[in-house]
């Protein structure tokens, strides 16, 4: 009994990740409490485990006193005669162990003490779980498709169950029972049924861990992750800055012919990735955000967190996007909220003057919850910014003459270098010279 109960707490301590002292503490825990049943009660009775053998020994810690007529209490006290039985050291006032055997129990203190077992090791399967699973809170991780529950997803993590509920799921993709994929822990609830984990696919963490996990420069620090904007299905942009001068941020991102890239598109089912330089002038910051899309001046009030830019006029719809998405998603990364103008609408402004220019621009703004521009269709001609000169001269010196940093779709993942391409168009990276 000793060896197949040993042998029991290996197989738990191996598969569940349940401590054998755990177990030993739960087992004589259990066999208290059947002492309490049997007995009545047992404030005095103690059980003990050898931790090499499985050997078990209750007892009951009774006081000595002179004769049997002393004993007031025999659950309690011990007769000195009987209890030099057990100890020849015995004397009055001592408390001495008195070995109650285990067949006293009976069948229903044995079942007992068996529930309690049970109950006990569940509970720790659960605590251990829970634990684990907590400590990757806020990280990706693989799970199996199991089965759709009502609009949500269960999904098998391994040791648990994750909930992907209909919200924190990407709009139009669809999943097969036992398929593999990545998501995002939301949060680790600990319940009277066990942990309860909610993850998600839409999250713009599992963007960022996703890097993270494909990147090696990314994981050692090199380069950082400053901003993420997400429209889960669509498009995310993404801002990068290199703390080595050697290493280009976004083609650490992008890898060799997109390897990188095109791993974490594949996962995100073909959502597109525009990885852009983070840039600690707003100006440079905002203008990098909008590309593909050339920019011919911004002004930005970083107190107010405001912008106003001005783009070549076949460029407006291509720095706005479909619906309003490329200047949504880049308010969301850089914090601004961003006012975009062509330059004929700049020029028509009443005086055109710089401090009137501030003040002037009135409509087409673009914050984070605009949605109502629908994008023009628009052809690439790589004609010059035509009436940036005759922009105020303030205006040219708050933006240098940087290309825009390069977009990469998300079908092939490419870097386009600093071309510029249409809204949905798709291009082979510029062959290296």
């Amino acid at each position: 009994m000793n060896k197949e109960l040993m042998e029991a707490l290996d197989i738990l301590e191996k598969e569940k990740e349940i401590s054998k002292e755990t177990l030993f503490d739960a087992i004589e825990t259990s066999l208290l409490t059947a002492c309490k049943n049997h007995f009545g009660k047992a404030d005095n009775v103690k059980v003990e485990i050898n931790r090499e053998t499985c050997d078990f020994l209750v007892y009951a810690e009774k006081e000595v006193v002179p004769t049997e007529d002393d004993v007031e209490d025999d659950v309690l006290q011990i007769a000195l005669e009987d209890a030099r039985e057990i100890s020849k050291r015995a004397e009055v006032g001592d408390v001495i162990h008195v070995e109650i055997k285990s067949k006293e129990f009976g069948r229903i203190a044995t079942q007992n003490a068996k529930n309690v077992i049970l109950q006990k090791i569940r509970e720790e399967e659960r605590s251990a779980i829970f634990n684990q699973y907590y400590e990757k809170e806020k990280d990706v991780v693989t799970g199996v498709v199991q089965r759709y529950v009502g609009r949500n997803i269960s999904i098998n993590l391994g040791k648990a169950d994750a909930l992907l509920n209909e919200s924190e799921q990407v709009k139009g993709e669809v999943f097969r029972p036992t398929e593999r994929i990545k998501v995002y822990i939301l949060e680790v609830k600990n319940t009277p049924k066990g942990p309860r984990i909610l993850v998600s696919r839409t999250h713009p963490e599992l963007v960022k861990r996703l890097f993270e996990a494909e990147v090696t420069e990314i994981r050692d620090g090199t380069v950082e992750i400053r901003s993420i904007a997400r429209e889960a299905g669509s498009r995310t942009k993404m801002a990068v800055w290199s703390n080595n001068p050697n290493v280009d941020a976004v083609g650490a991102c992008v890898g060799m012919n997109g390897a990188r890239v095109n791993a974490i598109v594949d996962e995100l089912r073909g959502e597109k990735i525009d990885i852009v330089n983070w840039d600690e002038n707003p100006g440079n910051l905002i203008q990098n955000a909008l590309s593909p899309a050339k920019i011919v001046a911004v002004f930005a009030d970083p107190d107010e967190k405001t912008a106003k830019v001005v783009v070549p006029d076949y460029q407006l719809s291509l720095a706005i996007g479909k619906e309003g998405q490329n200047a949504r998603l880049a308010a969301r990364l850089t914090g601004y909220k961003i006012d975009i103008k062509s330059e004929t609408q700049a020029k028509d402004a009443p005086g055109f003057r710089y401090e009137d220019y501030l003040d002037d621009f009135e409509d087409e703004e673009y914050e984070e919850d605009y949605d109502g521009y629908e994008e023009e269709s628009y052809e690439e001609e790589g004609q010059p910014e035509e009436g940036y000169d005759e922009l105020p001269s303030d205006a040219q010196e708050l933006f240098g003459e940087e290309e825009p940093a390069g977009e990469f779709p998300a079908e092939d993942g490419e870097p386009l270098g600093n071309e510029e391409i249409p809204e949905g168009d798709f291009a082979e990276a510029p062959e290296e010279e």
